[in-house]
């Protein structure tokens, strides 16, 4: 009885399952296989003519690289700015605006959400000419302030919060949408029996809002946080990594070992610990997913 209520089972379901298999054959082929491989390749040496299995050797060797020491302390110096800058504004402005006109509305978000849509390649060559040190206009207007040539690029102690403001400017736009979408999904009739209690916007706004936003404020922080992990392009064409590994990062450190150095077992034990990294980032958003759905 049980066999023949499992087989009608899969027969009833049999189009679905047909309709998933494609999906599932290019995750295995383009997701699982490419980890499990990363994973093996980050424990051998390989050469020209060999490959010597050297267990953790290559991850001991990272950790003790004063390089890649310096890419982990770049990274996380931009998660905790871009993902604070990005979160901070983004609530701000949505707070600003959530109670305005629909046409109001709907211009600042369409102005923040413009350099979203724009190439990021084509918005970074453009922050590289404004800051270009001879004839960006950034730097001219700098040079006309302080009286001093300024090249925010090519110092080391500023080429960090450029990478970091880039980056919020990219990314604003979509923190700004998903807020808006948030607190229009709040009750009206709950924001208008706090002001008929005498609450004034800022506190409907700390009190009230902010707490209901949580879920998005948290999904916008591991979804920030994680494409901070994988940002490339943009320290790319505007600084290569440097000056003096100035803008390292672990995402640039594996990109250098793999395609520069020909090191791909060096640049597979970065994304092994890249990929641990943003499971464990996202596993309190898993958890929070899981609470609602009981």
């Amino acid at each position: 009885m049980t066999k023949g209520l499992r087989k009608n089972h899969f027969k009833d379901n049999l189009t679905g399952y047909l309709f998933l298999a494609p999906q599932l054959l290019f995750f295995a082929v383009f997701t699982i296989y490419p980890i499990f491989e990363g994973v093996r390749l980050s424990m051998f040496r390989s050469t020209a003519v060999e490959n010597t299995f050297v267990g953790l050797e290559n991850y001991i060797n990272l950790f003790i690289d004063p390089v890649f020491q310096k890419s982990v302390i770049n990274t996380l110096f931009l998660v905790v700015v871009i993902t604070l800058g990005n979160l901070l504004l983004a609530l701000i402005i949505s707070l600003a605006i959530y109670d305005k006109k629909p046409g109001y509305i709907s211009f600042v978000r369409t102005t923040f959400y413009l350099p979203v849509i724009v190439s990021t390649v084509v918005m970074a060559m453009v922050w590289k000419f404004l800051l270009n040190p001879a004839n960006g206009l950034v730097n001219w207007y700098l040079t006309k302030a302080t009286g001093k040539m300024i090249n925010l690029l090519g110092n080391a102690n500023t080429v960090l919060w450029v990478i970091a403001f880039v980056t919020i400017i990219a990314s604003l736009g979509t923190s700004i949408v998903m807020y808006v979408a948030g607190i229009n999904s709040i009750s009206l009739d709950m924001l208008e029996a706090a002001r008929v209690d005498g609450a004034s916007k800022l506190q409907v706004c700390l009190k009230i809002i902010v707490p209901l936003v949580k879920s998005t404020t948290l999904y916008l922080s591991v979804t920030t946080i994680i494409s901070i992990l994988k940002l490339f392009i943009i320290i790319q064409l505007l600084s290569d990594g440097g000056p003096n590994n100035a803008s390292m990062t672990m995402m640039y450190y594996l990109y250098r070992n793999a395609f520069s150095y020909n090191k791909m077992y060096v640049a597979s034990a970065v994304g092994v610990i890249m990929f641990i990294i943003a499971v464990i980032i996202a596993i309190p958003q898993f958890r929070v997913m899981s609470d609602k759905e009981d």
